[in-house]
């Protein structure tokens, strides 16, 4: 079916190109013949002229006028007959070549997309031409390219996903298993440790559980936006409320530089509130005791930057393009149940992306710190 699909393109190509050469073959010797009489008889007065009047017939003699438009127009037939065929001939020829190589690259894109469709990704055509100065063709080609090479990275974050998830859930469920397997054998005495220990690990599986609803959500842009302006200093009093027992619990100073004169944010403060948790609390998780963590917001043009500086681990100069990605964490040597899930800086990138603002990490490298810096635009 494929390959009459492709034979019958390019036949209607080459065909196409043939009837525009036949039509205009034939144009060609309409014309000659509507002006073979009228060009033979003007040049037929002028040489009766210079002859004077030998051309006119007389009594026993046969008009010879008559005899040459015969020989004449026979003469300009053959000679136009020959040079059409010659020209639909060499015209055929290279309307063959033409429509090959057009159809050359469409034949190509076709297998690759087959290809595709079966599951191989790394598929890619070849750009018929020179890329700098690209025709339609061309162009098609690379945009078929990077559609590829888009579906390839989507499956690679698609099987990464899966991976990230399964192992996600291997470790609570294993250890919640081990221990119901425990109690049932006896090996472990039903002690309220023991049922806590259970717990904390259901409760990780919980937390996963919504941090994967809830960035599927976020990817998806499946939630909704209520900006207001919102004080940036009451913003910042909630945030600080809600994680003041974690800071002291772990001994780690949270610092807020809030200058008295800065704009309202334009922003949803509960959707800020979270980004804000999240990157604080991230920075909670890899700072040591006895450090601090400083929150600082300045005013730049239409514009808040919110600053998160600590004195933790740092990050590596490789790892700061991954940092917003799903389950990646920079410490692979740390528990999930002490580093988190992976995904919170997940969340945060696209909540602020979506307030229509900008994010990043910075860090001059392992255990130098690092500081996380976003925007907002300002109310009004």
């Amino acid at each position: 079916m494929l390959d009459r699909v492709r034979s019958h393109l390019g036949w209607k190509i080459f065909l196409s190109y043939l009837f525009v050469i036949i039509s205009g073959a034939a144009v060609l010797i309409l014309a000659a013949e509507l002006a073979i009489p009228t060009s033979f008889d003007r040049h037929m007065a002028g040489m009766s002229e210079m002859m004077g009047g030998m051309m006119e017939s007389t009594p026993g003699r046969p008009n010879l006028s008559s005899s040459l438009f015969t020989s004449y127009r026979t003469a300009v037939r053959e000679a136009v007959t020959w040079a059409a065929l010659a020209a639909v001939l060499v015209a055929g020829l290279v309307s063959l070549l033409i429509s090959r190589r057009v159809i050359r690259p469409v034949k190509e894109m076709m297998q690759a997309s087959q290809h595709i469709a079966k599951g191989n990704y790394q598929e890619r055509v070849s750009i018929p031409g020179d890329p700098l100065s690209a025709d339609e063709l061309s162009q098609l080609a690379i945009s078929f390219n990077r559609m590829a090479e888009q579906l390839e990275k989507t499956e690679t974050k698609r099987r990464q996903l899966i991976g990230d998830v399964t192992h996600e859930l291997r470790t609570p469920l294993t250890t919640i298993k081990g221990s119901l397997e425990g109690l049932v054998d006896g090996v472990l005495t039903q002690e309220p440790g023991t049922y806590e220990q259970i717990h904390r690990e259901a409760e990780r599986l919980s937390r996963l559980v919504d941090d994967l609803q809830q960035i599927s959500r976020v990817e998806a842009e499946a939630y909704s936006l209520d900006p207001q302006p919102v004080p940036v200093r009451d913003l910042l009093d909630t945030v600080r409320e809600r994680l003041e027992i974690q800071f002291r619990e772990k001994g780690v100073d949270l610092e807020f530089h809030i200058p008295g004169d800065l704009p309202p944010a334009l922003a949803d403060d509960q959707r800020m509130e979270q980004v804000l948790i999240n990157i604080i609390g991230n920075a909670l998780q890899y700072t040591p005791q006895g450090e601090n963590v400083r929150v600082s917001v300045t005013r730049q043009k239409g514009a808040l930057k919110f600053s998160v500086q600590d004195n933790g681990i740092g990050i590596a100069p490789e790892h700061l393009a991954h940092i917003f990605t799903r389950f990646y964490r920079v410490d692979k040597s740390r528990s999930r149940a002490s580093g988190g899930s992976g995904i919170g800086l997940t969340i945060a990138k696209h909540l602020v992306e979506a307030h229509g603002g900008t994010i990043q990490a910075e860090s001059p490298g392992p255990d130098q710190g690092s500081t996380f810096t976003f925007t907002l635009p300002t109310a009004g």
